[in-house]
């Protein structure tokens, strides 16, 4: 029967175990000695295990096991939901492992009832209290012989060996001498703060009124979101402590969902923080004088021990979860599963002439990938459109289109709504009917379920996007990830702003940005402005898995003088291969009267409007949307209609005659350069416009929509042929062939013994030295048994320990 999902494990490397903890609540061990022999093979075939579990038992009744350690006396800690904390004495486990199979619940049931709560050793008297939330991560410090728990915000340091808790205290270092306060639930804020929704018949009873409660629902949303924040919620989300390492030597690093790496010293004490990446921290390893870290943006950093970095590149399209050290190599784990392998020294000379040579090879593992897109873009004040207007505007345009992206300006307004939005945004909610009925009336448009599939999709307050993509591409689509940046009142409502899909497409970055800019003729300035906030802090959310190919041979980016990639502070969209930009973009025409606007439509004089366009005169003079192009407009301004009016007929005759203008835009940039044209891994993204136009036939809002279809050559690699092409270049190229081994080489060392006799309370020396003045050597000590020495010289059995295993009777 298959195991449930492991989430923590820990090595036993003296009893050849790996112990794992699981999401029902119990511990296994599994044994790395059984790797299928050919008798093995004999009893079970091909298939026959390379592990089998050796014990196990129920070590938290109803939560699962978060963390686990093996101690320095050999001891089993593990650590579950609400602060709860078990040991398991190793002489127990020996024990347990000595039974027969035969014996196996016997053997659970006695390790079951042999744990420890480490609550209890929590006196009523002592200063620290125990956090009561989820123990996730947990750091057996053998150079102390102590013990690291860690929750979200605070750590708990305990002595290994009598199990008392030393010390509790911040991600800041100040000791904690009370119980954390819980976290109170944002839906209270909600419901307490948010009363307010006016609709359209309290508009309609006055605009002082209407005016009044919209003014008082946006402070009160506002209030709402700035309490949630101080009681913890924004600092939770943005400071949480996400991975623990301990550096050779011996401090202790801790990442945080900030970027930012906190290092400790044995006793708990703050060092120093330091950041180089925005993006959170997910894990941390060490070895010798290096310190790698994985965040979640996908990049692999080395630093040294004190933190300073020493280089860093691209390891995955994902977040980098986990890990380890095996032979010269570290392999790092992806969120999506992907497993990479990378040298101990790089970046170095090696990986300077392995993309060299790989260079030289891009033809012959190279292909380039064409696809169809359709983007589309309309503002629908508040309204729903009928079948007919869908069809028009998406239906016969994504016949041959393998990727449809849809943005949506004011699905829903009014100040209740937009108050609402903004306290569901503070908890991490989104979403609502009309933007499902959107959702879902779309999805019907392309047919849905059977010749598109819907790959992502987000809304903030009246910003809706979504993608849907053909059947046959949906395979190469994948790591799609969702942001919005609110540009309303005080940058925190969402009735002006933008709502982001990120995805791969053939392992090529494309973003796309629906947008809400400020209205009004005279308001240019801050619709660049709107872009350019959006541009520079629209962050996406971190992976959710991919269904795109992953890469197993990446190169090294090249690295600054501090370490970072050169483009670290680079806004995220400007990191992305392709970003097509869509929405109410609200310029307007300028030195044009209303009578002459309809004239000059009524003629198609568009070349004439064109020159009056704000947007084109702001492009060109550098203000906003810097370094992307538009297509050629040839369809007449889509704003402002009188709904259910055909025609060009159909312009706002009303009091305010509005000025016609093309507010509904889309705009883009791929990765061409002024040098580099053609599409290849250099400039991996190549699009060109095939239509733009609108709808004019279409009468459901004041707005026409408008679509765009791109046909995009993607360069794409062949993973099989470059991987065939990497191990050409490392079997043939002798300069790489004398850097491997040069890496392989262990300075001349000399350790003093290999057999440590104690007895009658002496004190033992083992002195090791590196007799090599160029290169350092780290040194590792595992315990791994005992045995006795009788009187006539002979020594009893050896008994095995767990990894670090001393026993309690040793101090070290």
């Amino acid at each position: 029967v298959p195991a449930p999902p492991a989430l923590c494990v820990a090595l036993d490397s003296a009893n050849k175990l790996v112990w794992t903890g699981h999401k029902d609540g119990r511990i296994r061990s599994w044994r790395m000695d059984l790797a299928t022999t050919p008798a093995a093979a004999a009893d079970g075939g091909e298939n026959a295990p390379m592990f089998k579990e050796a014990l196990s038992w129920q070590a938290h009744s109803r939560t699962p096991v978060l963390s686990m350690v093996v101690t320095s006396y050999g001891e089993i800690w593990s650590g579950t939901e609400g602060g709860v904390i078990k040991a398991w004495p190793w002489d127990v486990i020996a024990k347990s492992l000595s039974l027969t199979p035969e014996e196996k619940y016997m053997a659970s049931c006695l390790v079951e009832n042999a744990y420890i709560d480490l609550r209890n050793y929590v006196t009523v008297g002592t200063m620290f209290s125990l956090p009561t939330t989820d123990v996730k991560h947990m750091l057996a410090d053998h150079c102390r012989a102590k013990v690291w728990s860690l929750t979200s915000m605070t750590f708990a340091l305990w002595d290994a060996r009598t199990r008392e808790l030393l010390k509790v205290f911040g991600m800041d270092g100040q000791v904690e001498s009370a119980r954390l306060e819980p976290l109170v639930m944002p839906e209270q804020f909600i419901e307490e703060e948010i009363k307010v929704k006016p609709t359209k018949k309290e508009k309609n009873q006055g605009s002082v009124t209407f005016l009044k409660k919209s003014w008082n629902a946006l402070i009160g949303a506002g209030g709402a979101v700035r309490r949630v924040a101080t009681k913890g919620t924004f600092v939770e989300d943005n400071r949480r402590t996400e991975t623990v390492a301990q550096a050779m030597d011996g401090a202790i690093w801790s990442g945080c969902t900030d970027g930012s790496i906190i290092m400790w010293d044995g006793n708990g004490n703050w060092l120093k923080e330091f950041s180089y990446h925005n993006s959170s921290v997910q894990c941390i390893k060490a070895l010798g004088g290096k310190v790698w870290v994985g965040y979640a943006s996908g990049t692999v950093q080395v630093m040294d021990v004190e933190g300073n970095p020493l280089g860093g590149w691209t390891g995955h399209s994902c977040p980098v979860i986990q890990m380890a050290i095996g032979g010269s190599y570290i392999f790092t784990l992806a969120h999506h599963g992907g497993i990479r392998g990378w040298p101990l020294t790089s970046p170095g000379p090696l990986d300077d002439i392995l993309r060299t040579e790989l260079a030289k090879r891009e033809l012959s593992y190279t292909r380039v990938e064409n696809i169809k897109m359709l983007v589309g873009t309309w503002n629908v004040a508040q309204e729903k459109a009928s079948p007919e207007s869908l069809w028009s505007w998406l239906g016969t345009a994504s016949s041959d289109v393998g990727l449809v992206v849809v943005g949506l300006q004011e699905v829903e307004m009014g100040a209740g709504v937009l108050a609402m939005a903004a306290a569901k945004e503070s908890v991490g909610l989104e979403g609502s009917a009309n933007g499902q009925w959107w959702i879902d009336n779309i999805g019907k448009a392309l047919d849905e379920g059977i010749s598109f599939h819907r790959v992502g999709s987000r809304q903030l307050a009246g910003l809706l996007i979504a993608a849907w993509a053909r059947t046959d591409l949906k395979p190469h689509i994948g790591d799609v990830d969702a942001a919005a940046v609110p540009c309303g009142f005080g940058r925190a409502i969402g009735n002006k702003g933008g709502v982001g899909l990120k995805m791969r497409v053939y392992d090529r970055r494309i973003c796309f940005v629906n947008n809400h800019f400020a209205a009004h003729l005279e308001n240019v300035t801050r619709r660049n402005a709107d872009f350019d906030h959006i541009y520079r802090t629209m962050n996406f959310n971190k992976s959710h898995g991919s269904a795109a190919s992953d890469t197993s041979v990446q190169l090294h980016k090249a690295v600054n003088a501090n370490g970072n990639q050169p483009d670290e502070d680079r806004p995220e969209l400007a990191e992305a291969d392709m970003v097509v930009f869509l929405g109410d973009f609200n310029y307007r025409l300028y030195g044009i009267t209303y009578d002459e606007a309809r004239d000059m439509v009524s003629q198609r004089s568009f070349d004439w409007l064109r020159e009056r366009d704000q947007l084109r005169a702001e492009m060109k003079a550098g203000n906003v949307f810097q370094g992307m192009r538009e297509g050629f407009i040839r369809f007449p301004p889509t704003y402002k209609f009188q709904r259910h009016q055909p025609g060009l007929a159909g312009y706002d005759s009303g009091e305010k005659k509005r000025i016609p203008a093309w507010c509904d835009r889309i705009v883009y940039r791929d990765s061409r350069s002024e040098t580099i044209r053609e599409c290849s891994l250099v400039c991996p993204v190549v699009a060109a416009i095939t239509s733009y136009e609108a709808c004019m036939d279409v009468t459901d809002s004041d707005h026409k929509p408008v679509n765009c279809t791109f046909s995009v050559d993607l360069a794409r690699v062949n993973e099989l042929i470059r991987r065939q092409e990497y191990g050409k270049i490392i079997e043939s190229n002798e300069k790489l062939h004398c850097l491997l081994q040069e890496s392989h080489h262990v300075p001349d060392t000399i350790i003093s013994t290999n057999n440590i006799i104690l007895e009658n309370e002496e004190t033992v020396v083992l002195r090791i030295t590196n007799n090599c003045g160029s290169k350092k050597s780290a040194f590792e000590i595992l315990c791994e048994g005992q045995s006795t020495s009788k009187q006539d010289g002979t020594k009893t059995d050896f008994i095995a320990r767990a990894s670090f295993g001393l026993p309690h009777w040793l101090e070290v």
